[in-house]
């Protein structure tokens, strides 16, 4: 598979407060005085029996019937009802962790099984990315949904970035957004690919030109975006197609906060809203911030300036190592739930495990002891969640 990916301009952030949690001390029952008894303090402990025999005798009767009619509220896999996914895959009481793997276009189930090894669970999110050539040959970069995908996908969720670029292409095969708001692609790419998704049934989260304000100078502007977005969706609804999970994703650079805003298609159009931001740590002459740092200025300017309610999705994450402490990889990994709980609305999280392009920018994890820490990270239960 190619990664040909667009360049991330450093993000710096302001410093960020961490999350504040509130704990509830035990009561302790007060001290009591025992008097002598009389007939008083007699007459109120048989009332007090009485009492305690008849709530005992409810309780009972209420157990037992609770018993023959078999477990309460219980999703399919023993959680709780009200902790199962939504319809849009949004999990209620917590947040999915997933990643981007690196991988060649036959291995993926391989490579995902290896690195949920060394994570020590299972993913939930896999995220792979494609173009929009066509299939030619041996080539399936364009293919949505190829055969390994769905094998990953028979016990994942899948995350499919769909870029409308034509990876090894000349200049006069990159699709534009003109092109593709027009329906000029719609017989040769786009009704291919929506076929391709409802055949496969299962929902899936699909994101349309991630990073979409890196591009508007190739792309087009900014509304030429929006409307090739909307085309797309309203192209797969008069298709038929209705599992996907339609998942909007910027750099969440604030740099661009003006073009991030103007490229937005609309709450009727986007399910999630996801952003990519990442501790550079020299990669792009970058300072070492934490992960609050990262995400917090941005989280707090999407709920602002787009939308206060839609799921958020840290669509990729991760850190780069400092070569003069060897330890600090694993400290900002340690830090992800706790920061991941203060984020209202952040319900999935999603390493990323690989390089970005330029010299110093490799962010995936570097050694064992940051294994080990994200390892315990994302075995905390918040990022736990049943799929079904």
């Amino acid at each position: 598979m190619r990664f040909n990916r667009p360049h991330r301009p450093f993000r710096r952030t302001p410093h960020a407060t961490g999350a504040r949690y509130r704990r509830t001390p035990h009561g302790e029952r007060p001290h009591e005085e025992h008097a002598a008894p009389g007939p008083l303090a007699s007459s109120r402990r048989r009332l007090l029996i009485t009492s305690a025999t008849v709530v005992s005798a409810v309780l009972v009767a209420v157990l037992a019937l609770r018993n023959a009619s078999g477990p309460q509220e219980q999703g399919a896999a023993g959680a709780p009802a009200d902790c199962r996914p939504t319809a849009l895959l949004v999990p209620p009481c917590g947040a999915w962790f997933g990643a981007f793997v690196p991988h060649e276009r036959d291995d993926l189930p391989e490579k995902v099984r290896a690195y949920e090894k060394r994570v020590g669970r299972e993913l939930d999110i896999v995220y792979t990315y494609h173009d929009m050539s066509l299939p030619s040959g041996a080539r399936r970069e364009g293919q949505l949904l190829t055969p390994e995908e769905r094998r990953v996908g028979e016990d994942h969720l899948l995350l499919l970035s769909w870029e409308s670029k034509w990876w090894g292409g000349t200049k006069g095969q990159q699709p534009t957004w003109k092109q593709i708001a027009s329906g000029e692609l719609d017989d040769r790419v786009i009704d291919v690919q929506a076929r391709r998704i409802k055949d496969y049934g299962k929902k899936v989260f699909l994101s349309f030109d991630l990073e979409m304000d890196t591009r508007t100078s190739a792309g087009g502007t900014p509304a030429d975006y929006v409307k090739a977005y909307r085309h797309i969706h309203d192209r797969f609804r008069a298709l038929g197609v209705d599992n996907v999970v339609w998942t909007w994703i910027t750099t969440g650079y604030l740099d661009h906060a003006g073009t991030i805003e103007k490229m937005y298609p609309g709450d009727d159009y986007v399910d999630w809203i996801g952003y990519n931001q990442y501790n550079y740590y020299l990669c792009h002459d970058a300072d070492w911030l934490t992960f609050a740092q990262t995400q917090k200025a941005t989280h707090d300017w999407i709920r602002t300036h787009l939308s206060d309610d839609k799921p958020l999705m840290l669509s990729e994450f991760g850190t780069a190592a400092d070569a003069n402490r060897p330890g600090r990889q694993a400290e900002w990994y340690a830090q992800v739930p706790g920061v991941l709980k203060g984020l209202d609305g952040v319900k999935a999280a999603l390493q990323w495990n690989y390089r970005d392009p330029g010299p110093h920018c490799d962010l995936a994890v570097a050694n064992d002891a940051a294994w080990g820490s994200l390892r315990k990270a994302v075995s905390d239960p918040y990022l736990n969640q049943p799929l079904r």
